[in-house]
């Protein structure tokens, strides 16, 4: 491990780059949307766009991964996130900022599975730890651009510097990415590369699509509660700032829980066991929210189930595959139609909300889900189910 750790260094430094494109603007989308006279409809796709992109352009990028390399991909997409981010400098039109959205989010689908294949091939002994690094890394660049989106557009007196800043981070990142990993992964390669394999997603694998709808379902229930928190919480009749609070609390709750869970999986492996557990801390976290008890407990239990769970979908396409090719497209499909279907989680709750007036409806919908989620991740863990990859 240690004599990888310029590729950790550069792995971690690359995936704090798929969350600021798009939790930096969510506290400073009121100021956004009077500035540009955005519709609150309108002002969504901010958000939407990359997720959606996440689960359009994941196989494009696996295809062409199988020309150009892992490690060349990863590097590339680390620009075009720069580029997407930069363009928020320069921005006075909502044309040219949900542009930048699209363009971030073809950035970020192209990294996001890939690091799947990486991991598979530069740690295949370390996986749980690197998985856990990847989560603590996208969870830190979350909150961070999250909490420092206000002061920095306070200190610039410009929403677009403080959105359109991130761009340096994403910029560092790649310049050490192709330094750090670049030269090591030419010298593995060789020859190699004219020879590798094409890489196809095991789209007609049922096993696959088990692994799938259990990432799409969890999604489901997070970009619903990220998107839809705040709100429930004033409802309840708690203040904006608090529940600003709360939603941040969600977020950061979820560092500590990527960092225990390695250690834990360590002494008992099963990931059927925790998925399960992590599950029912969001249906107990979920009914405490129902009963309008405090807040900030239901946000703990949820955050942790979330945390969890989002560390453990993504061991799975590792856990049930034999090499990097297959790691990759099946991480890749997993996320494709995953994020797909995590997409309309906060679209279906908000039309829920809209029909009831009542945030009650759409809670029990969520538990609903929650229960679907548990039957799937037995199915998902019920062994190796690399059984059945020579289907794909």
């Amino acid at each position: 491990m240690r004599k990888n750790i310029f590729l950790v260094i550069a792995l971690f430094v690359a995936t704090l780059n798929l969350r600021p494109a798009i939790n930096s603007l969510s506290p400073l989308l009121d100021t956004i949307r009077e500035d540009l006279g955005m519709s609150a409809a309108l002002a969504s796709l901010l958000t939407s766009i990359p997720v959606l992109c996440m689960g359009v352009f994941s196989p494009f990028a696996v295809k062409v991964s199988g020309r150009w390399g892992i490690e060349r991909m990863i590097g590339y997409s680390l620009l075009v996130v720069g580029i997407g981010i930069s363009t928020r400098l320069f921005t006075h039109s909502t044309f040219v900022l949900l542009v930048s959205a699209l363009i971030v989010g073809i950035g970020i689908a192209s990294i996001g599975p890939l690091t799947s294949g990486f991991i598979k091939k530069y740690f295949p002994d370390h996986v749980p730890s690197m998985i856990a690094l990847y989560s603590i890394a996208i969870t830190v660049g979350a909150a961070v651009s999250s909490m420092v989106s206000i002061p920095l557009e306070e200190y610039f007196n410009s929403w677009q510097k403080a959105v359109g800043g991130w761009a340096v981070i994403a910029f560092v990142a790649a310049i050490i990415w192709w330094i750090m990993v670049k030269p090591r992964s030419e010298s593995a390669n060789g020859s190699e590369i004219q020879n590798r394999p094409q890489i196809k997603l095991p789209w007609g694998n049922r096993s696959a699509w088990t692994l799938t709808l259990s990432f799409g379902l969890m999604a489901m229930l997070f970009y619903s509660f990220t998107a839809w928190l705040p709100l429930m919480i004033q409802e309840m009749g708690y203040s904006k700032s608090y529940a600003t609070l709360c939603l941040t609390i969600f977020v950061v709750i979820q560092i500590p829980i990527s960092f225990i869970l390695p250690v834990l999986l360590k002494n008992f492996p099963s990931r059927r066991v925790w998925m399960v557990g992590e599950s029912l801390f969001m249906m107990v976290g979920l009914i405490l929210l129902m009963i309008n008890f405090i807040p900030m407990v239901s946000v703990v239990l949820f955050g942790v189930g979330a945390g969890g769970l989002f560390t453990l979908n993504l061991m799975l396409p590792i856990d049930s595959t034999n090499n990097v090719n297959d790691a990759t497209s099946w991480s890749a499909m997993q996320q494709s139609a995953g994020y797909v279907i995590g997409a309309l989680g906060p679209i279906l709750l908000g039309w829920i909300h809209d029909a009831s007036n009542s945030f009650t409806p759409a809670l029990i919908g969520m538990l609903v889900i929650i229960i679907l989620m548990i039957m799937t991740q037995i199915a998902a863990t019920r062994g190796k189910l690399v059984t059945e990859k020579s289907q794909t």
